[in-house]
């Protein structure tokens, strides 16, 4: 027999003699109070209630010591029992192993109100507790960015330090807050491969992923420069842009690009206060002497000033967007005084843009090359064109030399109304003369190969200022 069974086998004979005794002393109390009247009745009415009281109010019970501290009393083991096994089952679910709690528990029979009985919650807050204890010390962080896990570091603090780092490194003195751009998590993690150190952890919140954007195409770009400036090969921007004509890149046109975004970036807002120059006032006046599409500054006005508050916005120090919240003019501009034309432009006029004087092949670009067995300087484009084939003025303007020029051979020289020249040299025959006025795409001489010459083609040459550039970079 078990000493719980003891006991409670000792309490029920107890109770059992008791009640004998009190039910024999209340049939002599009575008999008595027959005789002796209603004061005896009253006695015995007491003694039956004292007897009722002491089986109605306690119970046998068990005193609980866990690791030598007295935790409480319960009147059947199993409210302790029940409580270790929901701890054990919660605490291996939570680490991942079987979990068995480490500790030592006593009982000491003893009868008790029903009223002081100790609720099953005390056990088991007692024993989450040990279970907090011991999963701390084996507790990593594994860090999640939208909900994908990134990595798992040893402890909280680490993890804290670097994501103000982070946020430190874009931060300056007029930052009035800094967040991330995706949500960061932490979730406890008690079985792991790997454990990051803080560098780790960096280089993966810092790792780039692949995403698109678009590009407005400005003045001297060109698709190679984009692609170069983007880290993409022309192949790859040519993917992205089908429909766009990597020869013919127009001012404005927007193009699809590659970008690398990291995995978690920094969003701050700063407050800035700056100065912004107010562009000057124009007034027109009209002058007849001077073409349509022509103009020059008769009175060059001053700049304005003013002092703009605004909050910015930036990713990663790139900024993503401006708002303005107010502007003080500091200093007022003056007006610019501007001259146009209004005198019609005869059909000789330049256009300032330049036409090819002939379509066919390049043979020899611009800069140096091998020829006739050395290297030497070339000052503009061979272009292949048939024996006797058309050569038509890249823009308009004056004949300043139709003749024969050395190595050029029988040579024409445009100067247009800017002041730039076209040479056109090695032709079969010249229909221009010194003095004429020609027109865009007016055939001027017909292609040969005279001067110092391999074959039929002609030579093309831009100049500025007297000296040679790349035709190429004014050529549409």
């Amino acid at each position: 027999m078990s000493e719980f069974q003891e006991n409670l086998h000792e309490f029920q004979e107890w109770a059992r003699i008791h009640a004998r005794r009190a039910a024999h002393h209340i049939h002599s109390l009575a008999a008595e109070s027959a005789v002796a009247g209603p004061i005896s009745f009253l006695a015995v009415a007491c003694a039956l209630g004292a007897a009722l009281t002491l089986t109605t109010l306690y119970t046998s019970s068990f005193a609980v010591t866990v690791d030598g501290k007295q935790l409480g009393v319960v009147a059947d083991q199993s409210v302790v029992e029940d409580a270790v096994a929901s701890v054990e089952h919660a605490g291996s679910t939570l680490l991942g192993y079987h979990y068995e709690l480490d500790s030592q528990v006593d009982y000491q029979f003893a009868l008790t109100l029903k009223t002081d009985l100790t609720p099953s919650s005390t056990f088991e807050d007692y024993f989450y507790a040990q279970l907090d204890q011991e999963s701390s010390e084996l507790r990593k962080y594994q860090v999640l960015i939208d909900g994908d896990p990134v990595g798992v570091v040893g402890s909280q603090q680490e993890l804290d330090s670097l994501l103000n780092e982070m946020k430190a490194e874009f931060t300056t003195e007029n930052t009035i807050s800094a967040e991330f751009d995706h949500k960061v998590d932490v979730k406890y993690v008690y079985m792991t491969d790997h454990i990051m150190d803080q560098e780790e952890l960096r280089e993966a919140l810092n790792a780039n992923t692949t995403g698109e954007t678009t590009y407005s195409v400005v003045q001297g770009d060109t698709f190679g420069a984009i692609a170069y400036a983007n880290d993409m090969s022309i192949t790859d921007l040519q993917e992205l842009n089908p429909d766009v004509d990597i020869n013919r890149l127009m001012i404005g046109d927007v193009l699809n690009v590659k970008e690398e975004i990291p995995v978690l970036g920094v969003v701050t807002v700063d407050q800035e206060t700056y100065t912004e120059p107010i562009p000057c006032p124009v007034e027109e006046v009209k002058d007849d002497s001077m073409y349509i599409g022509s103009s020059k500054i008769l009175v060059q006005g001053e700049e304005g000033e003013s002092l703009v508050t605004a909050q910015v916005t930036y990713v990663n120090g790139k900024e993503s967007e401006r708002d303005i919240q107010s502007k003080e003019t500091v200093r007022e501009p003056t007006t610019t005084t501007k001259a146009v034309g209004t005198k019609e432009k005869p059909k000789t006029a330049s256009t300032g843009q330049f036409s090819w004087p002939i379509s066919g092949r390049i043979n020899s670009y611009f800069g140096g090359r091998y020829i006739f067995g050395k290297y030497s300087y070339h000052s503009g484009l061979d272009i292949q064109a048939s024996y006797g084939a058309s050569i038509k003025a890249a823009d308009g303007g004056t004949v300043t030399f139709a003749g024969w020029k050395g190595s050029y051979g029988k040579l024409v020289i445009i100067t247009h109304d800017n002041g730039m020249e076209t040479y056109y040299a090695h032709n079969s025959d010249l229909l221009v003369t010194v003095g004429s006025k020609v027109y865009k795409g007016q055939v001027i001489a017909k292609a040969g190969s005279t001067g110092r010459s391999t074959g039929p083609h002609c030579h093309f040459e831009v100049r500025v200022n007297g000296s040679a550039v790349n035709p190429l970079s004014y050529l549409r």
